[in-house]
């Protein structure tokens, strides 16, 4: 991972904009390459430095499309629509939003346009060998990725993939001995495509957006201290994963779920700041723009950031269509390079903008996070930084 040493660098967390083919599985491999090339030329145009695919080749889906590249799980019993969200306090809370927010497909920006981001099955139960098998797929988007990038590196390119905690949501064990070994499991098979990943010379970012917003449905009974335990059990899982992957090819994302809605039981990032820290990461991505999660830079003045960390936070959101203003998003930078020093930071997203804001939306607030990244730079006292063309 490149550090911010001649600028601050933009990056974003994952899902953008496509043709809906693309989102529902149904493009072909010409379409497909075409989107992912135009995806990547899109960022580039946006003044993005380092980009992905934009999840295209995995339909926009953080983690449903590690379904098909898992062997070991058969269905359980059809999960309905959002269960996990309506086991949560947030929706007990706010019943009567979340029913209109489905019955409205606000939840999401382009439902419609991706049907599994809200209907797929999410019960899945392990009743065999949990083995990766998705080898085929992840070398086809490997290879998409390395073709739209041309004659850049793939350095500078990140693909997504999933924490063994969030793969674990949904799925319940009925073959190995304790959940300990089963998370395991989990964490071996995962930890084949980790590696293709580094070994292909792209950066490894692991999503987990689960760890953090499991709090309101099962943390809150267990209380803090028995959730953080939880929650180690698998960031030793994630770190054994890791544990042939280069620290500084690896970025770790953090968020609370990122649907539209109230958020008002999340779990505040100084109670797992340091679970955070604790995982085999260079980079740390996490929410940082929206109204529930903005406040929180000022933790970092009392949590010391370890040697060699940066820490990318979003400084624009997906949870508003307003565009923030470049001299807000400059604003946002300069606290954290303050903080923890202006070459430990890269500016990104709170989340995945391609299924969260309408694409004239998402490319805008990209634009804006370039815009107000050249101005930090030039208050951050870069020389030669200038304004975005």
């Amino acid at each position: 991972m490149r550090r911010s040493t001649d600028k601050i660098l933009t990056t974003h967390v994952g899902a953008l904009p496509g043709p809906p083919a693309a989102w529902t599985g149904e493009a072909s491999d010409a379409e497909l390459r075409a989107a992912v090339r135009d995806v990547v030329a899109a960022q580039r145009k946006a003044g993005v430095d380092i980009v992905n695919e934009g999840e295209l080749t995995k339909g926009g889906n953080w983690v449903a499309f590690i379904n098909s590249r898992l062997s070991g799980f058969e269905p359980g019993k059809d999960g309905a629509t959002f269960s996990l969200l309506r086991d949560s306090l947030d929706w007990k809370e706010f019943d009567d939003f979340y029913k209109k927010a489905l019955e409205g497909g606000t939840l999401f920006e382009q439902t419609r346009s991706a049907p599994n981001q809200t209907a797929s099955r999410i019960d899945w139960a392990c009743r065999a060998p949990i083995r990766y098998t998705g080898e085929a797929a992840l070398k086809r988007e490997l290879d998409l990725l390395r073709a739209a990038l041309g004659e850049q590196g793939p350095s500078d390119a990140f693909v997504t993939t999933t924490a063994p905690s969030s793969v674990e949501v949904g799925r319940t064990n009925e073959y190995y001995a304790s959940e300990e070994e089963f998370v395991f499991a989990l964490a071996d098979a995962l930890r084949v495509e980790y590696e293709a990943i580094a070994n292909a010379g792209f950066l490894v970012q692991v999503d987990d957006a689960w760890l953090a917003a499991l709090w309101d449905r099962i943390g809150v009974k267990m209380g803090l201290a028995a959730y953080k335990k939880y929650c180690m059990l698998r960031v030793e899982a994630l770190n054994h994963a890791l544990k042939n992957v280069p620290e500084e090819q690896v970025r770790y994302h953090l968020c609370w779920g990122s649907w539209h809605g109230p958020h008002a039981h999340d779990i505040p990032l100084a109670d797992l700041v340091d679970v955070m820290l604790a995982i085999k990461a260079q980079t740390y991505l996490f929410e940082a723009a929206n109204a529930r999660h903005e406040h929180e830079y000022t933790l970092w003045e009392d949590v010391e950031l370890p040697d060699g960390k940066i820490l990318a936070p979003g400084v624009v959101t997906h949870s508003t269509p307003l565009i923030e203003h470049p001299e807000l998003v400059a604003q946002r930078i300069q606290r954290f390079a303050k903080i923890v020093g202006r070459e430990n930071v890269i500016a990104s997203t709170d989340c995945g903008l391609g299924l969260r804001c309408h694409p004239q939306i998402a490319w805008a607030k990209l634009a804006a996070l370039a815009d107000g990244a050249a101005l930090a730079s030039q208050a951050l006292g870069y020389r030669g930084a200038s304004a975005r063309d």
